[in-house]
């Protein structure tokens, strides 16, 4: 019997059980309380991955899993950036993902981004907690990207031009018109090839090498997707990207394959920070933290989206490719990553190669 004491009347039977009732709920609110708290609210995501899709999954897992409304812009890394500057004395956005991993050192430089070490860097690639160390925490690794020779199988093969095998490759005159590259004054992608490029083959010997090919590029994107799409669709026959936006490109049906230079290329830190004086300061941490854990470290794949991943808990999806015969650049991360260095190169890059006739 629930109640042992019959002389108990039923109304102080109610009493006793509406009581507990309420104990234990005020328990439970007690208990949920700070996570609502902390999750009630706003972010306002600045996202330079180069597929808006992605921003978008981002925001509605995180808005999801934790109850915040996500507002999301998009653009690529430069333009980004510039916003950032610009917005410094007052800050509009909270979070930044996703973008070549040198703008974040560049913003950290400037003072633009705030300190936060997560509770999940224990679970990071090396790589990925390099670009912690070098920022001084004020920015992390949440992906790698890697750097590739892209080009549409059809084209070449109507045009009978051989696959790029090597950097040195696209400057061949056979290529003249086929290639298709972005502007590293307002793309992350382009950057890093300009970086690259310093680091194999000398500052000097890097902008001989793109003088050399400029008449031969059709055109310098705004973004770094933009050379890739434009080779899936047939509007370019070469272009310059990373591998995952390649294979994805190819799984849509696009006749897209690549090559890693056999020089040596770049790899990205696409990387993740909160901005400095940021509005919704908790819900920024909150998303830093989501965004480096396994849910939002596997979301790419369901999206067919294929960096690889920081956490390094994540199982990779089939079909990955072999990177381990991959020839990669010791890229230094932290002098390729300043602001004098960037202004070096692009004021160089104005002035020997974009002017150029």
């Amino acid at each position: 019997m629930i109640f042992p004491n019959l002389a108990v009347s039923r109304a102080a039977r109610l009493r006793r059980v509406l009581g507990a009732a309420a104990v234990a709920l005020a328990a439970c609110m007690a208990w949920a309380l700070p996570a609502v708290a902390q999750a009630a609210g706003q972010l306002n995501l600045y996202c330079a991955y180069p597929d808006a899709a992605m921003c978008q999954a981002l925001a509605n897992g995180f808005g999801a899993r934790h109850g915040v409304k996500v507002s999301v812009v998009q653009k690529p890394t430069g333009e980004l950036y510039a916003q950032i500057k610009g917005e410094a004395g007052n800050p509009k956005g909270d979070l930044w993902w996703g973008g070549s991993g040198d703008s974040f050192l560049q913003a950290a430089q400037d003072g633009l981004l705030e300190t936060y070490r997560s509770p999940q860097l224990a679970q990071l690639a090396a790589w990925s907690l390099i670009q912690a160390e070098q920022s001084a925490y004020r920015s992390v690794g949440v992906y790698r990207a890697v750097m590739v020779l892209a080009y549409n199988t059809e084209l070449l093969k109507k045009k009978k031009l051989a696959p790029p095998q090597c950097w040195r490759n696209l400057v061949d005159p056979l290529y003249k018109g086929e290639i298709e590259l972005s502007n590293p004054a307002s793309s992350g992608t382009a950057y890093m090839m300009l970086a690259t490029m310093a680091q194999l083959f000398g500052e000097d010997g890097a902008f001989r090498y793109l003088q050399q090919l400029h008449p031969s590029v059709t055109s310098y994107s705004r973004s770094g997707a933009g050379p890739l799409k434009a080779v899936a669709r047939g509007e370019a026959s070469i272009g310059v990207a990373m591998l995952h936006g390649v294979m994805t490109e190819r799984e849509n049906g696009f006749p897209v394959a690549y090559t890693l230079p056999c020089e040596g290329t770049g790899a990205e830190a696409g990387s993740m920070a909160i901005l400095r004086n940021a509005r919704n300061l908790a819900n920024a941490r909150l998303f830093y933290d989501w965004a480096l854990g396994a849910e939002a470290q596997a979301l790419p794949y369901s999206l067919r989206q294929y960096p690889l991943p920081a956490n390094r808990g994540i199982k990779l999806p089939p079909g990955m490719p072999d990177l381990a015969k991959a020839k990669f650049l010791d890229y230094d991360y932290a002098k390729f990553g300043s602001r004098e260095q960037h202004a070096l190169l692009l004021g160089r890059w104005n002035k020997d190669v974009a002017s150029a006739q």
